[in-house]
């Protein structure tokens, strides 16, 4: 049995609710990330410039926001909640070792410690789920 599997059939320990708040705090806030780079995408091509990504994969903006956009919306709901998560973790681990660490923690412009709780919330999920206030529990629960 593969680790994923055992970490869902863990046994009936107690889901709290502020738990469930905060998924949806977060998928509230990579939606909102996915919105503010569709708006001003000169901001998200500056921070990969600096990075030099943008030279071996021209296309990673447009990956980015569109992950953040999904992402955040399917962790709001509750669907797919792991896999979902699973794909924002590099995007937030690029963010942390490549964009933020650069500048430092007490920058003006920095956003180090943000996307660490992120990447911090990130994992809390991708171990605990969506919980029982979600589209994965209503479609375990309910089979079509």
């Amino acid at each position: 049995m593969n680790l994923l599997h055992r970490v869902e059939h863990r046994g009936p320990l107690p889901h709290p609710a502020w738990l469930v708040v905060m998924r949806v705090a977060l998928g509230i806030g990579l939606f909102a990330k996915g919105i503010s780079f569709i708006s001003d995408t000169a901001q998200l091509q500056q921070l990969l410039s600096a990075s030099h990504f943008t030279q071996s994969f021209p296309w990673l903006s447009y990956a980015i926001t569109w992950l953040h956009l999904f992402g955040g919306f399917m962790i709001i709901i509750g669907l797919f909640t792991r896999f979902v998560v699973a794909l924002q973790i590099p995007v937030l681990l690029g963010a942390v070792f490549f964009i933020n660490s650069g500048s430092g923690v007490f920058a003006s412009t920095s956003e180090l410690v943000l996307s660490l709780g992120v990447l911090l919330l990130l994992i809390v999920f991708l171990i605990e789920g969506g919980g029982p206030i979600s589209l994965d529990r209503y479609f375990k629960n309910n089979p079509v």
